[in-house]
């Protein structure tokens, strides 16, 4: 079994105003994502190991990538979108393609997180926009839906860690 790595993620937050808890605890599971990667070699990071083939620590980190890309720049920024998935093929944004290293992923990752950051900075928790039609769509409800998307996929990492190598931890 090997040591889990060097935790550096930032400190939850146990107090505070909405806005700081929000994104402190979805800052602190971005954190974990990375975490959960750190160490792993390209191959074990394009391992699968659960019965979806698609379920691998280079795929999650692939995917919560996009994830971050929709909800932020595409749904409450209204920039088109450019994720690779598309009607025909709706998990290319799972799929790691050949020169895609999980540091590569990673880097990605990190500063689609830092684009969503700074885009949320800018804006109130009861900013609204247009969303699907005849929806409507507020910046806490994006910042809560991602601490739920980003936390699913980071107990992912974890079974996936832990039958890569064994390394197990929050």
């Amino acid at each position: 079994m090997t040591q889990t790595p060097v935790d550096n993620r930032i400190e939850l937050p146990f107090t505070g105003d909405e806005r700081t808890l929000l994104c402190g605890f979805l800052d602190y599971l971005r954190g974990t994502i990375e975490l959960k990667c750190a160490g792993l070699s390209d191959e074990d990071a394009r391992r699968s190991l659960l019965p979806s083939q698609l379920n691998t620590a280079a795929g999650i980190v692939k995917h919560l990538r996009w994830v971050e890309h929709f909800w932020f720049d595409v749904a409450l920024a209204g920039r088109p979108s450019a994720a690779p998935y598309t009607r025909e093929d709706p998990d290319a944004d799972w799929r790691v393609e050949p020169g895609e290293t999980i540091s590569l992923l990673i880097d990605d990752y990190a500063a689609q997180c830092t684009a969503s950051r700074e885009l949320v900075a800018g804006l109130d928790l009861d900013h609204e926009v247009a969303f699907r039609g005849d929806k409507v769509l507020s910046v806490r409800w994006v910042l809560i839906h991602m601490i739920e998307e980003t936390g699913r996929h980071a107990g992912h990492l974890d079974v996936v860690r832990e039958l890569l190598d064994g390394v197990t931890g929050e």
